[in-house]
């Protein structure tokens, strides 16, 4: 199916490539800059920072308007190929998955590569997942509604998260994975169909690969780097979202054939004529908008 053609004037108008071109700093410095939307001001908003394995982590707490005191809570992680993005970049994305979820959302930081590469990432997302499921009560929310959120590089980490609180019996109910980076396999046939895809490459999906990975030994990569390698029995119910026009986009269909081969509930849409990072573009463009909610009603019921 061709790209939304919506999307594609959006594309025309304010270009995007995601690269590892000129090194993190100017990676960093061309995300940050792309412009972003003012959304949902009514949700409120808390800065604070958790204890991690390599010092304070921040996070953000995110509280839609409601008449009751104690709501599901969201733990959600950036994306941005474990090396771009943070708070701040995500906090639109962050606003509408709160009102979407009708839940706390807590949305965590964490050391980037290629300075901190893998494990750190990992460490720190599981450091402040362990914080908040102990001390949701205290930001008014209820732990034993717990799910996972992230996107890209944020999906693989959430998917790592669910894996990690199953092995630890913290009871997560349910994983969101938009468009996740799981099996590192690029001999899938996604990455070859949409290698010069708008906003991600193929040559981008390796470059941030090599970044995050570092020196770790890929011939036989632990479930923390690579979910699909792991165990996938008992874990939560999940929603996979992935675009038609994304290198990634069998990678997601593939941990959904695993999640499901193992009997764990999933929901996979794929929205054929959207590009890889459609969630930045809800809002804007109505596919991009429709393939949010999706996911987002999920969620919602999940938690319900």
């Amino acid at each position: 199916m061709p790209l939304d053609g919506v999307l594609r004037k959006v594309l025309e108008a304010v270009p995007f490539q995601l690269t590892t071109d000129g090194g993190p700093e100017q990676a960093r410095r061309r995300f940050a800059d792309l412009p972003r939307r003012s959304m949902h001001p009514e949700v409120a908003v808390a800065e604070r920072t958790v204890a991690g394995p390599a010092g304070p982590i921040p996070v953000r707490v995110y509280r839609p308007p409601s008449p009751r005191s104690v709501l599901p809570i969201v733990v959600f992680i950036h994306g941005g190929g474990w090396s771009v993005g943070d708070l701040d970049s995500y906090d639109e994305v962050a606003r509408i998955h709160a009102v979407g979820a009708g839940a706390v959302l807590v949305s965590v930081d964490y050391r980037l590569a290629p300075e901190h590469p893998f494990p750190a990432a990992v460490d720190d997302v599981w450091a402040a997942t362990q914080w908040i499921a102990r001390h949701a009560g205290q930001i008014g929310a209820d732990p034993d509604r717990l799910a996972v959120a992230g996107d890209s590089a944020g999906g693989n980490l959430a998917a790592v998260l669910a894996q990690l609180a199953r092995d630890a019996a913290i009871p997560v109910r349910f994983q969101l994975l938009w468009y996740p980076s799981t099996t590192f396999d690029t001999s899938l046939p996604s990455f070859t169909e949409n290698a010069d895809a708008p906003i991600l490459t193929l040559a981008a999906c390796k470059g941030f690969t090599r970044w995050y990975v570092g020196d770790t030994d890929l011939s036989a990569p632990p479930a923390t780097l690579v979910p699909a390698r792991g165990n996938l029995g008992g874990l939560p119910a999940a929603y996979i979202g992935v675009a038609g026009h994304d290198p990634l986009r069998d990678d997601g269909v593939r941990y959904a054939e695993l999640l499901a081969a193992a009997s764990v509930p999933v929901q996979l849409h794929n929205a054929e004529n959207l590009a890889h990072g459609f969630l930045a573009y809800a809002g804007v463009v109505p596919a991009a908008t429709e393939a949010t909610e999706r996911g987002l009603r999920a969620l919602h019921a999940a938690l319900a």
